[in-house]
């Protein structure tokens, strides 16, 4: 039966707890057998931001997917991957997990929660709960962007599943109490000897507190990784547990996007590792690396903790091997080994195709509605370098609504400005006819809007930051854009376009000396003046660490997808012409020579 809370909580009440379960097969312990020393062989599949991916199809192509790599992608294949451990090693003596982020990424999740909603009465089942259930997983940690379509959604999805979703730092606001199942134990029967008994400790992301604010503030807290980690690991080992396993929706950097905004460490899962006892093998997710074994030292015991990290989209599946010798009358790990497995490598499994065919036609015949048509191409191949009109779209959008939604309030004399990044570098809106799906691939996110009031001093200083994202380059040096970006590894979403305002970025100055020329309609920018900025939900509440903006007054916000409020823009045109929409708001310089 599939796992709810209340089922949870109802089972947990006098400890706490999490759930215990039996494995498959399972045969009657022999407690008066003294066996002489045995040896147990577990093997531990993981995988991590899947984030919708069922097939190997690229829904905003609507075609194959392909890399330059070679990497394939999907369930579909990793359910052939998980197939062939099983068989190998038995089915009796494998554990299949997953470290978050599940139901928000691609067309096709996006559909099920705002389309042809889960929620609904006499709704759908998730078709990344159907391909789930039917692979067999044991248990799954709660991502950050499970929290992306709201708790009702969440909810819905985890009475779908037939395995439960873990978060022992998920916790009631109020009570502090679970909200989510902590952790899953399961034993694993060996003849002759007493059961292995195997602990799966679930472990989300803090970030959720600030990235997923409006469904979370008052409902749910999320404390640090290491101290809920230090909490639980000596109750399960207490509980008996041979094997701690911790599936954790976090990095293994040490490092935070969100500065100081929250007291916990996003990227946390080596931290776990190093600082709590007992734990044998930790399944990282969040950072969409691929980590085929990190091998940390726990700082109190010496002893080793194995870490892995699968590439996301279902690209890779992490085993980890685990020996253990029945010794002292107890069983002791020995050993543990982690790899990776190449989805790349094996074919679709065609249960899996045939019980979601039907799910996958219906999205692609939704990112294939046509909607308007465009005047010529937009591309954004040179769009985080050069101001480009097709990112000058996202923000006339932005700009429209938030004008409207003020039109009449206090703040409608406010100037209205607007953010947006470069999330894409091969998004294209071709000439001719425009489709949900060109659009979706512009903005790949399920953001939403939110106006929040900013002074001119402000937003300089949100310019400086965001001009950190450019290599520091001599006004001599030669110009490589393969090397222009991305400084001190920031990723593109985290470089910022603010319409409405005219500036230079001199790239040949230190960072927080960059922005030059900066002016409002023709004039030096006044720092006392106020302006509303047009901003996404993942900025306003402090993602990548943007200064002011997370503190800064909020005058409106709706929980509409940019990306849907884009195309109804679109529609309500027909015609996509850059005159409409597109701006040279910004140049790249070095010592005021305009570097293109």
């Amino acid at each position: 039966m599939p796992l709810n809370r209340r089922k949870f909580l109802e089972k947990s009440a006098a400890t706490g707890a999490g759930l215990a379960v039996a494995g498959a097969a399972a045969a009657p312990a022999q407690a008066s057998v003294r066996p002489a020393r045995r040896r147990y062989s577990l093997t531990v599949m993981g995988t991590t931001d899947l984030h919708g991916h069922v097939f190997n199809w690229d829904y905003f192509k609507d075609a194959e997917y392909s890399d330059t790599a070679g990497n394939a992608m999907g369930l579909a294949r990793i359910s052939t991957l998980v197939e062939q451990v099983r068989k190998a090693k038995g089915r009796r003596n494998t554990l299949l997990l997953d470290a978050g982020d599940t139901i928000q990424g691609t067309p096709l999740t996006y559909y099920y929660a705002k389309v042809e909603p889960i929620t609904a009465k006499g709704g759908p089942v998730h078709p990344m709960a159907q391909a789930m259930n039917a692979i067999a997983y044991d248990a799954a940690a709660l991502g950050n962007h499970e929290f992306n379509y709201g708790i009702e959604t969440l909810r819905r999805f985890e009475e779908q599943l037939d395995f439960p979703l873990l978060g022992a730092n998920a916790v009631d606001a109020k009570t502090l109490r679970p909200a989510f199942p902590p952790y899953l134990i399961k034993k694993f029967h060996v003849p002759g000897a007493p059961p292995v008994k195997v602990a799966v400790l679930g472990l989300t992301n803090p970030g959720i507190a600030i990235w997923d604010k409006a469904y979370v503030q008052g409902r749910l807290a999320f404390p640090g990784l290491e101290e809920q980690a230090a909490t639980w690991v000596p109750k399960l080992k207490a509980m008996g547990a041979d094997v701690v396993v911790v599936s954790a929706h976090s990095g293994s950097s040490g490092t935070s996007s969100y500065g100081d905004q929250v007291p916990y460490v996003e990227n946390a899962a080596a931290n776990v590792a190093r600082q709590v006892p007992g734990i044998d093998a930790i399944l990282v997710g969040h950072a969409h690396v691929e980590i085929p074994e990190l091998r940390v030292v726990n700082e109190a015991t010496g002893r080793t903790v194995v870490l892995s990290e699968p590439l996301c989209y279902a690209e890779r599946l992490s085993l980890f091997d685990i020996e253990l010798v029945f010794t002292r009358g107890g069983w002791e790990v020995e050993s543990v080994a982690a790899s990776l497995l190449n989805s790349g490598a094996v074919a679709d499994d065609p249960r899996i195709t045939r019980l979601l065919t039907d799910e996958h036609a219906k999205v692609v015949a939704y990112v294939n509605q046509v909607v308007g048509t465009a005047t010529e191409t937009l591309t954004t191949v040179e769009a985080r370098y050069r101001d480009a009109p097709i990112i000058d779209l996202i923000t006339k959008v932005q700009e429209d609504v938030v004008k409207a939604a003020l039109a009449g309030t206090e703040y409608a004399s406010l100037p209205v400005l607007a953010q947006a990044s470069p999330f894409s570098r091969t998004s294209e809106i071709p000439a001719g006819d425009v489709t949900v799906r060109d659009l979706s691939s512009l903005y790949v996110y399920d953001n939403t809007l939110v106006a929040k009031v900013m002074t001119g001093a402000q937003l300089r200083a949100y310019l400086e930051y965001s001009a950190e994202y450019f290599v520091r380059t001599a006004a001599d040096a030669t110009v490589d854009v393969e090397k222009l970006t991305n400084a001190n590894g920031r990723p593109d979403y985290n470089y910022d376009y603010v319409s409405g305002l005219r500036y230079e970025i001199d790239i040949a100055q230190p960072a927080g000396s960059r922005i030059r020329n900066l002016t409002h309609e023709g004039a030096i920018l006044d720092d006392t003046r106020q302006f509303v900025l047009a901003v996404n939900n993942y900025r306003a509440n402090g993602g990548g660490a943007f200064p002011y903006v997370a503190s800064a007054k909020e005058v409106w916000s709706e929980s509409t997808e940019i990306r849907t409020r884009i195309a109804e823009w679109v529609t309500a045109k027909g015609v996509l012409d850059p005159k409409d929409f597109a701006s040279a708001d910004w140049r790249l310089t070095r010592d005021g020579t305009p570097v293109f």
